[in-house]
């Protein structure tokens, strides 16, 4: 007889969110623009990657509901950088 199997099928569903949102080319650029830079505004990021500003905020968005970017303010900026001690959760899952 078979051991019956466990899966957990909410850390199933919230790595399935991870993975969907770093597997995107555009969030893949936004990621490494992060890692480059440390920390950007919303206007730096699309500046820099020449998008509308909606879609670089629809994006940062999606990374952030995903646990890989945090917001920090500073005074009348808003930054986001990449949570790291997440990213380097989410890499020892992956290997």
């Amino acid at each position: 007889m078979e051991k019956a199997i466990s899966i957990d099928f909410f850390l199933l569903k919230k790595s399935a969110i991870i993975f969907r949102a770093l597997n995107h080319p555009l969030r893949q650029k936004i990621f490494h623009l992060l890692d480059e830079m440390g920390k950007m505004t919303v206007s730096e990021i699309y500046g820099k990657l020449h998008l509308e500003q909606s879609v670089a905020s629809q994006h940062l968005a999606i990374m952030r509901r995903a646990g890989i970017v945090k917001t920090e303010r500073d005074r009348k900026f808003v930054f986001d950088r990449l949570k790291h001690e997440r990213i380097v959760q989410i890499d020892k899952s992956i290997k």
